[in-house]
């Protein structure tokens, strides 16, 4: 197993002159969200999950996204909820969620 057993990549670019990118979808705020659920869920070390911002991840016209690797599943968002369904499928239970899947 690597440091982690997930990490958890946010796209959180802005691209200039209007062009479309996830952070127009609020995804600094939804990482922010997220990095703070996994804390209060104790998941936040060593041996289980990160989770990070990344810069553009060339998927901006299905964004905002995320992908999770060491599993390199890709996923959309809306909400809070669909983080919250994505850390309880996905990141604490292994099944993947496919309504959220790209």
């Amino acid at each position: 197993m690597g440091y982690y057993q997930k990490h958890v990549f946010f796209c959180v670019n802005q691209r200039e002159g209007g062009a479309l990118c996830c952070n127009e979808y609020g995804a600094q705020e939804i990482r922010d969200y997220a990095k703070k659920r996994i804390k209060k869920l104790n998941l936040n070390r060593k041996g289980k999950v990160r989770i990070n911002m990344a810069g553009c991840l060339d998927r901006c016209d299905e964004g905002p996204v995320i992908v999770v690797y060491p599993d390199e599943i890709w996923y959309t968002y809306v909400d809070r909820e669909d983080i919250d369904e994505i850390i309880e499928e996905h990141i604490i239970n292994g099944r993947v969620v496919d309504r959220l899947k790209i």
